[in-house]
């Protein structure tokens, strides 16, 4: 891959992966969906919870550059691409600022978010521990003494955070009251959330190795993680198809017009030969999500 940075602008680009925010507002405009369809969309949500997001999804990729390049994992035997504290563009400290700044931008837009969706002050302080916790999972997943990124718990966070908080905790702002078939869209997109970071460490999965690493597909192995990866495709278009048998509406499986690209990324993935070759499957996976919740809200108009 190409391992030239040209300036430090271009290198906090890199740090901040503009290529994954698309899928953190997956979740955000899936639960906003949901809301309208329900007759309870409020916009200032909408624009609060995707500004949040986006805060903490550029904290997560932050906070991954720093705690990669702290734990080895951002080697120079690392074949991914390049990343801006393991370029020497930006120190380590430039790095921790930055990720004081973008961690105390997203609490700043969560506090927002709750006080002009939530008046109960039993539901703003769970949704307050949330937020906190949300802040704390972006940061801790490759930084810190025992990150938990490194430990294989990554897939869970991102399922968690990704698509049942996402897509639940978002309708509950809007609606203030849960909607029990939104669990099954926060499963498809926790499922194909889940899915990117798979395809992420089958990508870095040898330097991972060697930095003691222990993602999923470093504890399974490629053969067994591209199974894994099959799955997660699969289950996520399961369950719209159970969601729109629930609600007995067939135009809100449109977005199963983006499973032949989404199973053509997995078998990309799996015929992929090296990092190199395996990266852009990253971001088209990414996007494909992205497109799937258009298709999805578009579907629901017709229900």
């Amino acid at each position: 891959m190409n391992k030239k940075i040209l300036s430090k602008n271009e290198a906090w680009l890199l740090a901040v992966r503009l290529r994954t925010l698309p899928l953190a507002l997956s979740s955000i405009f899936a639960g906003s969906f949901l809301a309208y369809w329900k007759e309870e969309l409020k916009w200032e949500v909408l624009v609060l919870a995707s500004l949040t997001t986006i805060f903490l999804q550029i904290l997560s990729n932050l906070s991954n550059d720093y705690g990669d390049s702290v734990h080895g994992a951002d080697s120079s035997a690392r074949q991914g691409p390049l990343r801006a504290v393991q370029s020497g563009r930006i120190s380590l400290s430039e790095m921790k600022v930055a990720m004081g700044i973008t961690g105390t931008l997203s609490f700043c837009s969560g506090l927002l978010l709750l006080f002009f969706s939530l008046t109960n002050w039993i539901l703003f302080s769970i949704f307050l521990v949330l937020g906190l916790a949300a802040i704390w999972a972006a940061i801790r997943y490759t930084s810190g003494k025992n990150p938990y990124g490194y430990a294989g718990w990554g897939d869970l966070s991102v399922f968690v955070f990704f698509g049942l908080l996402g897509v639940c905790g978002t309708y509950f702002l809007h609606a203030q009251q849960w909607e029990m078939s939104s669990i099954l869209i926060a499963i498809s997109l926790g499922c194909f959330s889940t899915a990117v970071l798979t395809i992420n460490n089958i990508r870095d999965l040898e330097s991972d190795q060697k930095a003691g690493k222990k993602s999923i597909p470093v504890r399974l192995g490629r053969k067994k993680a591209l199974i894994y990866l099959w799955l997660l495709v699969g289950v996520g278009q399961a369950a719209l198809i159970l969601f729109s048998w629930q609600i007995l509406s067939l135009p809100s499986l449109a977005p199963l017009l983006l499973a032949p690209l989404m199973f053509g990324i997995v078998l990309g993935v799996q015929r992929a030969s090296s990092a190199e070759t395996t990266d852009p499957y990253l971001k088209k996976m990414a996007l494909a999500t992205l497109v799937w919740t258009l298709l999805f809200g578009l579907g629901l108009g017709y229900a």
